[in-house]
């Protein structure tokens, strides 16, 4: 073989030798480097007791029912359990109170004390009373009140209104009595997760002892009815007495509703007639008050 030959197969495996280290250094670099995975700082958890299956109002606990899931530490709720058998370890039966859904915590407030009874007393809040009030299909909201709801509570009066030298005048109002009421039971009926709408004769709510008192008074003067509150819905919403002058649009801008202590304002005013021969005029003259000091 000539030398010529031999020189020129050596710089070809020189230069294929050159071009493959640098093709595989190519590759190298356009590799992506491999980001270090950043471990999260483990989250601590204890174990809560949650339902195993569904529970409605005055189902026994049991352990059938229960199960326990770990639950992290700081989201735990209130008046939950740990252990299962701190839950029942009393041996007296406990009933549910409020429906308890599928892996939901089991909290005190939605189950009875050991050995107590499921009765409405134990679905009242603390520093609450229950108050049972008449309805019926219309006034009850054709049924559509069910447990667990909110509603708003309207007092319907009429009364008489006597002007001397003219015949007593005989008016209707409706004032808005309560506001975000509770429904705790229609009827005997306590289940807060029922949907099925029903007529009922009676609905008890949840108030507080003044509210209460009020209610008590309402009932004696006039007639009580029902406003089904929207879902969720908290806030008091500003309302006005209605009266026949409203329905008819004889009212005067001027007139202003008179409330009583039932509704938590005095009324500040007070009427005169006034006779010139034969006329007769009305004034509304504020009272004096005297402050003591």
């Amino acid at each position: 073989m000539r030398i010529g030959s031999i020189i020129m197969l050596s710089a070809a495996l020189v230069l294929g030798l050159a071009a493959a280290f640098l093709v595989k250094v190519w590759l190298e670099n356009q590799t992506p480097v491999p980001v270090a995975v950043q471990e999260r700082p483990a989250v601590p958890v204890r174990t809560v007791v949650v339902a195993k299956q569904p529970m409605r109002f005055g189902m026994e606990v049991t352990l059938a029912h229960l199960s326990e899931i770990e639950w992290p530490e700081g989201a735990i709720p209130k008046g939950a359990f740990s252990k299962i058998a701190e839950l029942l370890k009393s041996g007296n039966k406990r009933l549910v109170l409020s429906a308890i859904a599928v892996n939901e915590p089991v909290l005190r407030e939605k189950i009875t004390g050991p050995g107590q009874r499921a009765t409405l007393s134990a679905l009242v809040a603390e520093g609450k009373t229950a108050v049972a009030i008449s309805v019926n299909d219309v006034l009850g909201v054709a049924g559509f009140v069910l447990p667990g709801e909110r509603v708003d509570i309207l007092l319907t009066q009429s009364e008489s209104r006597e002007v001397v030298g003219k015949p007593s005048r005989k008016t209707a109002f409706t004032d808005v009595l309560l506001q975000n009421v509770r429904v705790l039971a229609v009827d005997q009926a306590t289940d807060d997760r029922t949907a099925k709408p029903a007529l009922a004769k009676t609905v008890t709510i949840e108030v507080d002892v003044a509210q209460a008192q009020r209610i008590a008074l309402a009932t004696s003067v006039g007639t009580l009815s029902l406003a089904l509150r929207s879902a969720g819905s908290t806030r008091d919403n500003r309302a006005a007495r209605v009266s026949l002058d409203d329905l008819n649009g004889r009212k005067k801008p001027q007139d202003a509703p008179r409330f009583t202590d039932l509704f938590g304002v005095r009324d500040q005013s007070a009427r005169i007639v006034v006779t010139r021969a034969a006329e007769q005029k009305e004034y509304s003259v504020p009272r004096e008050t005297t402050t003591e000091q």
